[in-house]
């Protein structure tokens, strides 16, 4: 019998950042920020810090798959949010899992570097990833950096988005924080044609994790229900706020702060 009280599950697959910045952490925190149960799977460990990427090592893609089967066959998973992969085994490990539920929807945040610098997919990964993946995906959320990565042939922004609807996404955000903008323009395209722009305040500093974040964010409020336009300007708002109360807590990029709304409910609870 289900319990009618259950909290809405996502999957998450990223990898360990030891700092707490980004990766499985912050997926976890988004998540749970939007009302929502994560199961996480870890892809990859990392050694990094809020300054930039050491070294990282991808993670068994079979364990990933047998310990994503286990969920999936006990829990209700609503959506599946896709982040660090690290390896072409866990692309393709991920191609066949999403064939075989396909009525979940995915949310894909391509991470091809560290915040702070450093690459986290090897030789060739992006070109798996954009066959494998995106026919499978309902959203993927690059940044300017990554889009043109993903589509080198495009020669601007809305073309690279364009390029990756041709692979298969329905939805495509592209975040624009890299570009030398007075604010910050997040691009979002449906049906091969630019939906809406979204111009977000531009904060001062760097932040180490605010790609996971949002991808996250997303995930959690469409798992709630919401519908993707609702789910995707929400949680901008989200990712804005969790930036604008981020802190210093290495020598490098700043750390969102994504339980900033707990410290606003306790002071409004003294």
């Amino acid at each position: 019998m289900s319990d009618t009280n259950s909290l809405p599950v996502v999957m998450c697959f990223s990898g360990l950042d030891s700092t707490g910045g980004a990766g499985i952490q912050a997926d976890i925190e988004a998540i749970i920020s939007m009302g929502a149960h994560p199961a996480p799977i870890v892809t990859a460990l990392t050694v990094q810090d809020t300054t930039g990427l050491s070294r990282y090592q991808a993670t068994d893609a079979l364990l990933s798959m047998e310990q994503a089967r286990a969920v999936l066959e006990d829990m209700p998973v609503q959506v599946i949010k896709i982040g660090m992969l690290g390896s072409i085994e866990q692309i393709q490990m991920l191609e066949v899992l999403l064939t075989d539920y396909p009525e979940i929807p995915v949310i894909l945040d391509p991470v091809l570097s560290a915040g702070g610098g450093g690459s986290l997919l090897e030789t060739d990964g992006e070109d798996a990833l954009c066959e494998l993946l995106l026919p499978l995906t309902t959203l993927i959320t690059p940044n300017t950096d990554e889009a043109r990565i993903l589509a080198p042939e495009a020669d601007t922004i809305d073309a690279c988005a364009q390029e990756l609807m041709a692979y298969g996404s329905e939805y495509v955000l592209i975040t624009g924080s890299h570009e030398a903008t007075q604010h910050v323009e997040n691009r979002l395209y449906s049906n091969q044609r630019l939906m809406e722009i979204f111009s977000w305040e531009r904060l001062p500093h760097t932040y180490h994790g605010s790609g996971c974040t949002l991808a996250s964010s997303i995930a959690g409020l469409l798992a709630n229900g919401l519908e993707p336009f609702t789910a995707i300007n929400e949680a901008q708002e989200y990712t804005w706020q969790s930036l604008q109360h981020a802190y210093r807590i290495g020598m490098g990029q700043l750390i969102p702060n994504r339980l900033y709304w707990a410290r606003e409910e306790e002071e409004e609870g003294k």
